[in-house]
């Protein structure tokens, strides 16, 4: 039996970024402690949720037995009904006292990922702090946990409401904050039951890719510095031993395997469980059963004849990254903004499309907020119009913290200090400092190309603009008859400004892309393209194992082309593209032939 569910304790808690496959990982867990004897609630708040079809029944918000498997049941909360129940317990009472404007306020305020986050806890919390709502299980598997972030929220001092009432905060998620009152000892209680070794076990899961060890690393001490220090890690879908000579297939392996030698130190010592990357989705209970051990799963055994060779491309060729190239530089000079989850390769996706641009003769500059140094170490001076520049997230917004503090907080008491350091803390503190770093690059977009890695979210892009952080106070400070131009306007330019959204061809990144371009809509931004990154669809590969796996990927590729008429595809490659003529392989035109 895997480390992480030998001698589970009553709660199981896993977390990881979009996509590292926890809802199977999850629902694996389930089942093989119900085939012990034991019963199990599985309960999942994955906005891309297939526990459903895994089983083969519908389940939604009610616990449901699977009468396929004696002693599991399962519970479906959905995210955004739980955000939208939230938002209304908050605004439901004061939606006929206050104007409009200032309803369209706190309701912005109450659209970003710590409302969804604190609003799916408080589904969590019944069954963490109510015994009797659990009373019939030995055992609750909860996909997916809540962030640290959460968790520091729900920390936060009783006297926070008020601070915020009298006006004195800056506060980065007011809204998510305002109903934390009316639950607050449930809350104390429910963190208490996090932090209990005895009752929970927090399972961080991620796949062997240095980006998503790096924030998996962040995750785990994010939750030890917050008393949660029993945690375990699993390492999902890592490529076997090829059974081909196929020149990917043994690439991606030793890559991998690179990864695991090298794990990052705050991880190295947790207990870990390394799972086989299977041939199929996990969809079906033999499939979920597969998981868990050691073999390649359900379908590997096939000779690749996957039917007809799926064509994904369009036959102009729009959906080529080079097209997406060619479009861009018809201008000389704008904007290119990418945006997406981390993980999904925005850096190189980036760095790729600033040395295409400058191969072609024009003048470029690339901003990254990448932690790894190698983009300056490789590029800067490596290539004729190009420069590099690096915004240290870190730096930028202790900046910024220490320049509220000198204003804001300089008038505040000790306690009223207090609650706004506790605020600048808040992970879209640092997406407003990185923004206005950014916003010092945006003015060079009139005279060369600016490519800008890594983008601040629409929500906090609409939230800067709602709470007068920046482009408001421009307003004020100019008057209204005054013409002005600031960089919130620039980026809802869209002759000035291209925005591409970054994802993988898989379910949950999809899904999240696709709330990604919903609050850049209502921040007034159209995104301009897509890329999938990392497609094994997009590979030439002869390896039966992962042919099935990029086939399993159309359906996703579909979902993205049916969003975004104008995306393109970047093939899985043998080695990371690291230096310019790595990166400006990208740009190279891949085909799905013989997939």
């Amino acid at each position: 039996m895997p480390s992480f569910i030998t001698d589970a304790p009553r709660y199981l808690f896993l977390t990881g970024k979009g996509g590292v496959g926890k809802t199977s990982v999850a629902a694996a867990a389930a089942l093989i402690l119900a085939r012990g004897g034991r019963s199990v609630l599985l309960v999942s708040t994955d906005p891309a949720s297939n526990v459903g079809q895994v089983f083969g029944l519908s389940i939604g918000n009610t616990i449901t037995p699977v009468p396929a498997v004696p002693g599991l049941s399962a519970l479906e909360i959905d995210p955004d009904e739980a955000a939208d129940a939230y938002r209304e317990q908050i605004i439901g009472p004061v939606r006929n006292l206050l104007p409009q404007a200032e309803i369209a306020v706190i309701t912005e305020q109450l659209s970003g990922a710590c409302t969804t986050e604190i609003a799916s806890f408080n589904e969590f919390t019944g069954l963490l702090t109510d015994a009797a709502a659990s009373a019939d299980f030995d055992h609750i598997v909860f996909d997916t946990a809540p962030t640290g972030h959460t968790i520091r929220l729900l920390q936060l001092p009783g006297s926070w409401t008020d601070f915020l009432n009298e006006g004195k905060g800056d506060a980065s998620c007011l809204g998510p904050l305002a109903g934390l009152d009316q639950q607050r000892g449930i809350y104390a209680e429910a963190v208490a039951a996090l932090a209990n070794p005895e009752l929970t076990r927090l399972v961080l899961v991620t796949r062997a890719q240095r980006a998503a060890m790096d924030e998996v690393e962040r995750t785990s001490l994010e939750l030890a510095a917050l008393g949660m220090s029993e945690q375990y890690l699993v390492i999902n879908a890592v490529m076997p031993e090829p059974a081909s000579d196929d020149e990917l297939a043994t690439a991606v392996h030793r890559r991998e395997q690179d990864v695991l030698r090298d794990l990052p130190a705050a991880i190295r010592d947790l207990p870990t469980d390394v799972l086989e990357l299977k041939s199929d989705n996990m969809v079906g209970i033999d499939a979920l059963g597969s998981l868990l051990v050691s073999g390649p799963g359900t379908g590997a055994d096939t000779d690749g004849a996957l039917g007809e060779a799926p064509v994904v491309f369009a036959d102009d060729g729009g959906d080529r990254i080079e097209a997406l190239v060619d479009e861009l530089a018809e201008q000389d000079h704008g904007l290119v903004m990418l945006m997406g989850k981390g993980g999904v390769g925005k850096t190189t996706v980036a760095a790729a499309i600033a040395v295409a641009l400058a191969g072609r003769g024009l003048p470029v500059h690339l901003t990254t907020t990448d932690p790894a140094a190698h983009l300056d170490e490789t590029l800067d001076g490596g290539l004729e119009n190009l420069t590099v520049s690096r915004i240290d997230p870190h730096e930028a917004t202790q900046q910024y913290r220490d320049n509220v503090m000198r204003t804001k907080g300089a008038g505040l008491d000790e306690a009223g200090r207090a609650a706004l350091a506790e605020d600048l803390m808040s992970p879209c503190t640092e997406e407003i400092a990185v923004f206005q770093a950014f916003s010092r690059a945006v003015s060079q977009a009139r005279r060369q190309f600016v490519v800008i890695d890594t983008a601040p979210t629409g929500h906090t892009l609409l939230l800067l603009d709602a709470t007068g952080s920046y482009h408001r106070d421009v307003v004020r400070q100019m008057g209204e008859t005054a013409y002005i131009t600031t960089p919130m306007m620039r980026l809802q330019d869209p002759d000035l400004t291209k925005v591409i959204v970054v994802t993988l061809p898989e379910a949950t990144p999809v899904l999240e892309a696709e709330q990604l371009q919903s609050d850049l809509r209502r921040a007034g931004i159209l995104p301009w393209a897509w890329v999938v990154n990392n497609s094994l669809a997009a590979a030439h590969t002869t390896d039966a194992l992962l042919r099935r796996r990029g086939h399993n990927e159309l359906a996703h590729i579909r979902t993205v082309a049916g969003i975004a008429p104008r995306h393109a595809i970047i093939p899985l490659l043998e080695r990371e593209p690291v230096g310019v003529a790595a990166l400006g392989a990208l740009t190279a035109s891949p085909d799905l032939a013989g997939v």
